[in-house]
């Protein structure tokens, strides 16, 4: 069976594995869709609507409304991978959202999160 990519992966799939993954941290989800709102400029409803939908991840964040250009600020590693040097632009906006829930997940502060 051939390898799919994580663009062509439902966005409910990746997205609730991120839910869960902050939930059993302590936080809720309400705080992941808050960092996922501020990076890509979906409203929570647009980010329940990609939910309901057969969306990809990579259509999701190739269609982002307004990706916050303080995105720059997210640095750091996330699954042994430096964010700053990845070259693929929709693949570094995945990466992003994963720092941003990680962080979320260790239990820092919401300012500190979003830069």
């Amino acid at each position: 069976m051939a390898r799919r990519s994580v663009f062509d992966m439902r966005f409910q799939d990746i997205y609730s594995a991120l839910i869960q993954k902050a939930e059993r941290k302590g936080r809720t989800i309400e705080e992941v869709k808050e960092v996922t709102a501020w990076l890509t400029g979906y409203s929570t409803e647009q980010i329940d609507a990609a939910m309901n939908s057969d969306i990809t991840y990579g259509e999701f964040f190739s269609d982002t409304p307004a990706y916050n250009q303080r995105a720059a600020l997210i640095t750091g590693k996330i699954c042994g991978i430096q964010i700053e040097t990845i070259e693929d632009p929709l693949m570094k906006k995945i990466r992003q959202l994963d720092k941003l829930v990680d962080e979320l997940a260790k239990g820092k502060p919401m300012e500190s999160i979003l830069r």
